[in-house]
């Protein structure tokens, strides 16, 4: 399978918003409990400034199958170098590849935007995740214990990070 990745547009927040929601569904990549609208998860990607660029992954038929996004590690100058990410991929493609795709296009990105670092936050059992960031080059930085709750339950979660 052919994947082309590129910057998102406009016309692609149905299908985002739509790999979100799977996201959230599933409880592994996201501590989000309530499913997104278009309109909130436009905002999400269009709202945080022309640094933080969002990503789609696409096949041969134009199909988005997967969506990163760099995001605002911290507002206060200081931090300017530092990006926060988040990776998504379509439930029924997840394991093919599309997400080390997404990660190294979005590397480049990350590096031919001014940042030198990116970090990440991941809930702990997510493992897919975590060895998808090792093989990357990401190291461990440490573990939130009880950092968040989804389902009434406590969730540790995993922080990670990489040099550029």
């Amino acid at each position: 399978m052919k994947i082309e990745v590129k910057e998102c547009t406009p016309g692609d927040m149905k299908r985002i918003t739509a790999i979100y929601n799977e996201g959230i569904e599933d409880r592994e990549a996201t501590l989000e409990q309530e499913e997104k609208t278009i309109e909130e998860v436009e905002a999400w990607i269009m709202d945080k400034g022309p640094r933080h660029k969002t990503l789609v992954a696409k096949n041969d038929e134009g199909l988005i199958l997967g969506f990163a996004t760099l995001n605002v590690f911290n507002p206060r100058p200081c931090y300017d170098g530092v990006a926060d990410f988040s990776i998504y991929i379509k439930r029924s493609y997840r394991g093919q590849g599309i997400g080390r795709c997404l990660l190294r296009e979005l590397e480049k990105t990350a590096k031919e935007q001014g940042f030198y670092k990116l970090v990440l936050s991941t809930p702990d059992h997510n493992e897919n995740s975590k060895k998808l960031y090792q093989k990357a080059g990401f190291t461990l930085v440490g573990t939130y214990k009880n950092q968040g709750r989804i389902d009434g339950r406590w969730v540790d979660i995993t922080i990670m990070e990489k040099m550029l």
